[in-house]
């Protein structure tokens, strides 16, 4: 943590500079040190004290280099924020110091008509970015459930994948990302321009190990998508249902499962009321009588809810993803959840758990796409207890083969796969060489600066 002294001098520094908006009051140190950590019962009482010094707006990219540099002269942990829409508490300052607001820099910049890449400032509401594509007939390929509140630079710091990702794989993978600015975070920052293959570390890194900004990424061409409920009576006939729309030739932007017990919390406009489970769809138009063919031949009630209306607020993008939770904990604040990748074949290991844990175990599944093969990802409603009770449910799913993605741990890592990205580390070392930037959540940062001939020890691999 920086010293009172050292706080002190940067925010009269910082004072005078007619690009940098000051924060310092009580009210916003303690609403911009927080995001949605609270999911979290493991994370919220770790997380609870964490508080900013200092918060920053900067009004361009001149303010953040000059905020970037203060920082580096006086040592001060600087921690970048989007909207604060994370459920990691990728945007809360362990150390203090100086939060980086990003919603100024909001600016669509270039749109190429011919390829549709665009080039977007990071504090750009991915809701606004999305209405611009989609005036040049573009869409964004990957959106959180959150994508009406949430920063693109947020998502791509922060997030994985979501609605989308049943046909566009993760965040992480090759082709999303194809470009960025950076700022290093240094007593004389550097503005360096990278290649898809440079900016690659900085994807969902926290924001740990550089400040992006400036955006370059693909987009899809727009589709005027319809929105498709499909009940089901039982959990085997609903998921042998979900792979057959998932893996069919029609084209779609959202496949999701919901157990019944889990549509009793969610509002009405996702179908009727029902005793069945409930498969919600975003589908081309041109596939709709498809999923009416499948649908009927597996004895299953199909709900047609009509064209997608992307201002009212009321779609089927608003239940899936974490908006399931997000709605679950509004009816419950004691449910919680997990995330992981179903082992194949998905039924046996669904139906172990089941058996196990019983209504503490809800099902949540999403259609996703994982290095190019359809697969099932569940987001589990989780009924809490205590953290030994969630220990066992989670060493439970990794016996039954499934890929945890823990949602109850703050490190980057350790929320993924679990094992460190050289690559992540050594990017650090070169755009953050004084380890201010988010400090305490890129697990091999520290275990680098731990450990001699670092950076690139030989126990750092890329994950």
């Amino acid at each position: 943590m920086a010293s009172t002294e050292s706080l002190t001098t940067l925010a009269a520094e910082l004072a005078t500079a007619d690009d940098l908006e000051l924060l310092q009051g009580a009210a916003d140190l303690q609403r911009y040190s927080k995001d949605a950590y609270d999911y979290s019962p493991i994370l919220q009482p770790q997380l609870e004290s964490c508080r900013a010094d200092l918060v920053v707006r900067p009004l361009t990219v001149a303010g953040v280099e000059r905020l970037a540099a203060a920082c580096g002269r006086h040592g001060v942990p600087l921690t970048l924020r989007g909207s604060g829409t994370g459920n990691y508490g990728q945007s809360v300052p362990l150390e203090g110091g100086v939060v980086m607001l990003s919603g100024a820099l909001r600016e669509v910049e270039h749109l190429d008509p011919s390829t549709g890449v665009v080039m977007v400032q990071p504090g750009c509401l991915m809701r606004d970015l999305d209405q611009h594509l989609r005036a040049h007939g573009r869409q964004l390929r990957l959106l959180p459930s959150t994508w009406r509140s949430a920063s693109i630079g947020g998502f791509l710091a922060g997030g994985s994948g979501g609605i989308g990702s049943i046909r566009w794989g993760f965040l992480r993978d090759p082709g999303h990302l194809l470009g960025a600015e950076l700022i290093t975070v240094e007593r004389e920052p550097r503005r360096l321009q990278l290649d898809a293959t440079e900016a690659e570390a900085l994807n969902h890194a926290y924001g740990t190990n550089g400040i992006l900004t400036r955006l370059q990424l693909a987009t899809a061409p727009a589709v005027n998508w319809h929105q498709i409920s499909i009940d089901v009576e039982t959990w085997g006939a609903a998921v042998a249902l979900l792979q057959r729309c998932t893996r069919s030739a029609v084209e779609l932007h959202l496949a999701t499962l919901l157990e019944r017990s889990v549509l009793q919390c969610l509002p009405a406009w996702s179908g009727p009321e029902s005793d069945r489970h409930r498969l919600l769809l975003l589908v081309a138009p041109d596939g709709v009588s498809t999923l009416a063919r499948l649908a009927a031949a597996s004895g299953a009630v199909l709900h047609d809810l009509g064209p997608e209306d992307l201002g009212g607020g009321q779609g089927l993008r608003d239940l899936s993803w974490n908006h399931t939770t997000l709605h679950k904990r509004s009816e419950d604040a004691g449910w919680t959840y997990l995330q992981m990748l179903l082992p194949e074949p998905e039924l046996p290991a669904m139906e172990q758990l089941k058996q196990r844990w019983g209504d503490a175990l809800l099902w949540h599944l999403e259609g996703v796409r994982q290095q190019g093969a359809a697969r099932l990802a569940a987001l589990p409603l989780v009924r809490w207890s205590s953290t030994e009770q969630l220990d066992a449910l989670m060493r439970d799913c990794r016996e039954v083969g499934a890929v945890l993605f823990n949602p109850h741990v703050i490190t980057v890592e350790d929320g993924g796969l679990g094992v460190v990205d050289g690559d992540q580390v050594a990017a650090k070392h070169r755009y953050d060489p004084e380890g201010l930037l988010n400090p305490g959540k890129l697990r091999g940062w520290l275990e680098s600066i731990s450990s001699p001939g670092c950076p690139g020890s030989p126990h750092l691999s890329r994950g």
